[in-house]
Formats: structure tokens, C-alpha cells, sequence
């Protein structure tokens, strides 16, 4: 088993991952807060997160409920990190963020799963003994970045990202979960120290405290998961962001001299780099399928795409939008037209910018 391990490394290096790591599957203490955190309602909408047993067990609560063949789970990772500016060096307020994983033309789900299958097909050769195999990316039923920080992939850093000491946090984590114990790596330590910038950065107070995330709070969720109205409290605190938030991460140390990757999958689209606001606010569906085709920010839909768009564009302080949110006002999308009625109302009431 224990070269088993070092041979599963070789493969993953080999499939494309920069990191890989093994971890038994135990009842970590991590996951024994996970349904405390489902019932105070830290969630948000996300109910799939709240999936069950038919014994009533939360599936991610324990991967022992829903994989009780499973002994070893490798996690790997692959950076996506681009050379592009971040967030919190871009000022442009007609101009909106979205986040940096989504800029690749091609969804990261497929790319990761690809490598994992490579990693499957060799290990399904290696191994002559019969053994249950399942790879998984964002879509099974465990918490990878627990596993992750078990597997001495890195540790769960303050803002709940996986921060590796050599790559940083813009990691993509796949899993594959086998039936075979294999030898464990040693837990990634904690080396966020003392260090409180990413809470200190988040324009909504998404952390409860250090290593806990209020999801409902967080930007990435409320741009992307959160469907109809936006919670009036939190929408000034959103800037310009449109998909995604990446502040916690741009704030973070480990990341000011995180390498960038040469993965094509992984290489930014321009149309994707800082999108007009505008033309976000106003796209059509045919631009929509068009533009963002096989991209992760198909999962805010067209109208929440839009819905952020113009929320952005209260937030601009800028009134030549004030014709444009007039129009958007009555616009037959009722959520749409809500956000422009409490955009134009957000300009009008702060003065704004006239300027051209």
C-alpha cells in the first residue's frame, strides 16, 4: 500500500495535478460541525448541501454514510492561477469582476474529471485486485477541502480555502475514492498564524470567525447560488462583482507570489477580463448562450447575471446610468427590475458621477 501511494502521486503528476495526497476516511472533527452549520442556516439556498441518508444522516457529514466501501480517498489539485491583475488592483467601477476561476472558456468540472479518469485507468491496470473506484469534482459526497488538508495537500485557511505553502489557494480539487487503504500522508499544518487579512477584507462580514463562513453573506454565493432578491443590507457591500468573489484570496499573503499555470483549458478569455457593466445588464439570450457556452457562469443564469449587473451599476456611483436603469426598471424580468428600481434610487440618493 505504501508504494501504492507513491505510485498514485507519480500518476497524478503524470494526469497534470501539482499536488496529490492520501487520506483514510475517518470522522474527522472538522465534519463534526457540518450540521450546525446546515441548521444555523450558514447554507444559505444551497440545498443540496443539506442532502440525506434515508437514516436522516447528512451525506457530507460523513462520507461513511454514503460510501461505506470506501477506505482511502486521494485528493488532487491543479493550479489555475493566470497572470491577470487581481481584484483589489482593479478600480473600475463600470467595469465588472468576475471571478478568476470562471475565465477559461471551458468549465472546470470537465478538465479536472479528465485528469482524474487518467489517474482511474492506471490504477484500474496497476491494481490486479478487484477494487471500487469513483472520481468526483464538486459533486461528491464529502467535504474535499477536509480531505484535502488530510491528505497534506494544505491546510484550510482562515477564509476556509485550501491554501498550499507552495502554490497558494487558487487550486481546483478533484477526489477519488477507492475501496483500498492506502498509506496516509501526514495533515497540512496551519500557517495563517496570526494573520486576519481576508476576514478583515470581506465587504459583507461573510466570517462569522476565523476558519467559519456565513455562505449566506458571501458574495460568491450571492452572485452565483442565490436566486431572486438579493438581501437590500448586502447589496452596497457587493462593488462590482458580478460572478464570484475573490477578495479573501487576493487579500492573502501566501498568494503574492503564487505561480500561474500554463494550462490551456485554464488561460482567461478577454471578453471574461473586467466585462462592461452595460452590456452585462443588457445581454440577450443569444449573447448568453453564446458568450459564456460550457462556462461555469452559466450557473447564475441569465437573469441573475443581470441581476448583478445592475446592482454593480448602483454601486458605480456613476449617473450616466440612470437612463439605462430607468429602462431596466420596467424590464419583464421582475428580479431584474427590482435591483434597477433600488439602483436608481442608490444614484439618485448619493449624488453620483456626471461626468463623460
Amino acid at each position: 500500500m505504501s508504494s501504492l501511494s507513491f505510485w498514485v502521486k507519480q500518476a497524478a503528476a503524470e494526469a497534470g495535478f501539482e499536488v496529490a495526497g492520501v487520506a483514510a476516511v475517518r470522522e474527522f472533527t472538522e465534519l463534526e460541525y457540518f450540521p450546525e452549520w446546515i441548521a444555523d442556516g450558514h447554507a444559505g439556498e444551497m440545498r443540496y448541501l443539506e442532502s440525506r441518508t434515508e437514516s436522516g444522516d447528512l451525506k457530507r457529514a460523513s462520507l461513511r454514510h454514503v460510501a461505506p466501501w470506501a477506505r482511502s480517498v486521494i485528493v488532487c489539485a491543479t493550479n489555475y492561477n493566470t497572470a491577470e491583475p487581481y481584484s483589489t488592483t482593479q478600480h473600475d467601477p463600470t467595469r465588472g469582476w468576475i471571478s478568476r476561476y470562471a475565465w477559461s472558456r471551458h468549465d472546470y468540472h470537465g478538465a479536472v474529471m479528465d485528469r482524474l479518469r487518467k489517474i482511474e485507468e492506471q490504477l484500474r491496470t496497476q491494481i490486479s485486485a478487484h477494487a471500487e473506484i469513483r472520481c468526483y469534482v464538486d459533486t461528491g459526497p464529502l467535504v474535499e477541502r477536509v480531505y484535502a488538508k488530510y491528505a497534506g495537500v494544505g491546510w484550510i485557511g482562515k477564509n476556509t480555502c485550501v491554501i498550499n505553502q507552495r502554490l497558494g489557494s487558487w487550486l481546483f480539487l478533484g477526489v477519488i475514492l477507492i475501496s483500498l487503504e492506502l498509506e496516509s500522508d501526514l495533515p497540512a499544518p496551519d500557517r495563517c498564524g496570526s494573520c486576519t487579512r481576508c476576514i478583515d477584507a470581506c465587504p459583507t462580514d461573510a466570517f462569522v470567525a476565523p476558519y467559519q463562513l456565513d455562505a449566506a453573506r458571501c458574495i460568491s454565493y450571492l452572485t452565483i447560488e442565490k436566486r431572486g432578491a438579493i438581501p437590500e443590507e448586502l447589496r452596497s457591500a457587493m462593488g462590482r462583482h458580478v460572478f464570484g468573489c475573490d477578495i479573501c484570496q487576493d487579500v492573502c499573503p501566501w498568494n503574492r507570489k503564487a505561480p500561474t499555470t500554463e494550462a490551456a483549458q485554464f488561460q482567461p478569455r478577454p471578453e471574461l477580463l473586467n466585462p462592461a457593466l452595460d452590456w452585462l445588464a443588457t445581454i440577450s439570450e443569444e449573447q448568453y448562450r453564446n458568450t459564456f457556452r460550457g462556462s461555469p457562469v452559466k450557473r447564475a443564469k441569465r437573469s441573475g447575471l443581470r441581476r448583478n449587473a445592475v446592482i454593480a451599476m448602483g454601486n458605480s456611483g456613476d449617473r450616466r446610468y440612470l437612463p439605462l436603469l430607468e429602462e431596466l426598471a420596467n424590464d419583464s424580468d421582475k428580479s431584474v427590475a427590482e435591483h434597477a428600481t433600488w439602483s436608481l434610487q442608490r444614484l439618485v440618493g448619493t449624488g453620483g458621477k456626471t461626468e463623460t
